[in-house]
């Protein structure tokens, strides 16, 4: 697959995974887990997640980066939001098995920032190259 349609598809992927983060983080903030964001997550998210997984790594593969500090440090931004999907996956299983009742508070707007930082800070990452 030629570069900028790999890129392409990348890109794509990262809009569906960080849209659906975002999904995850309001709907567990209004303790509402409803199925067809259970279905959304599980039809669009993860596969988006996924894509974005390979198509990064092959991207970095081809161009010869996993020499480059840049790829580690975007890698820990990805592998937080990777880690952070997963256990908002598995409060919102456990919100919906308890029928809608929140056990606390989320604190949504923390969440969001944090999202929306480490998706700036892999855009300045990827597009500036640092280091």
């Amino acid at each position: 697959m030629p570069y900028l349609w790999l890129k392409a598809v990348h890109v794509a992927a990262v809009l569906l995974f960080i849209g659906g983060l975002f999904a995850q983080t309001f709907a567990l903030a209004a303790a509402e887990a409803t199925a067809p964001l259970a279905r959304w997550d599980r039809l669009a998210t993860v596969p988006a997640m996924l894509l974005v997984w390979v198509t990064g790594a092959t991207i970095a593969v081809e161009a010869g980066w996993f020499a480059s500090p840049w790829l580690w440090a975007k890698l820990a931004f990805v592998l937080a939001l990777t880690g952070l999907h997963g256990i908002q996956s598995g409060k919102l299983r456990r919100l919906r098995r308890a029928g809608g009742e929140p056990s606390a508070a989320t604190p949504a707007l923390r969440v969001a920032a944090f999202i929306a930082t480490a998706v700036a800070s892999i855009a300045v990452l990827v597009v500036a190259k640092p280091f």
